[in-house]
């Protein structure tokens, strides 16, 4: 079976941000490749700096990795837009709370968490990467 693994590109600061989401949800890194590792006689992509990260994967439960790397300069500024979240299915009430306040730590909660009428723990929050994300423990649907 095929399995989706969301792809972050950030404007150099990539490390920095994969370092904020492994405090929020734990383990280790899978993959860190930095630009510095291309072998010699591999182009690089041009305005590639060596200390930016060419591809990270840090893993987050079961089969799912959050996967990433910084965008070249060669390529433009990337641009965050509106139409997409990740949205993040939690164990319990407790580690949806402790996974939603950490993602929150200097970023904008849309929607607080709170019991919604479909029988969910939810809130929506953009974290201070500019990074929209769901989190959610439904009682109904335990994993």
């Amino acid at each position: 079976m095929a399995a989706l693994n969301p792809y972050l590109l950030f404007n150099g600061n990539c490390a920095e941000a994969f370092d904020f989401y492994k405090s929020v949800f734990g383990g280790e890194f899978a993959t860190v490749m930095r630009n510095s590792d291309i072998p010699a006689g591999v182009p690089k992509p041009e305005g590639a700096g060596d200390d930016e990260i060419m591809h990270i994967a840090l893993p987050i439960g079961a089969g799912h990795v959050l996967m990433g790397g910084d965008r070249p300069t060669a390529f433009g500024p990337g641009t965050r837009g509106d139409n997409f979240h990740i949205s993040v299915s939690a164990d319990s009430e407790a580690d949806a709370t402790r996974l939603f306040n950490g993602l929150a730590a200097g970023g904008n909660v849309i929607m607080p968490q709170e019991n919604t009428f479909w029988g969910a723990y939810f809130g929506m929050l953009v974290d201070k990467y500019g990074i929209q994300w769901m989190v959610s423990y439904d009682k109904n649907m335990q994993q």
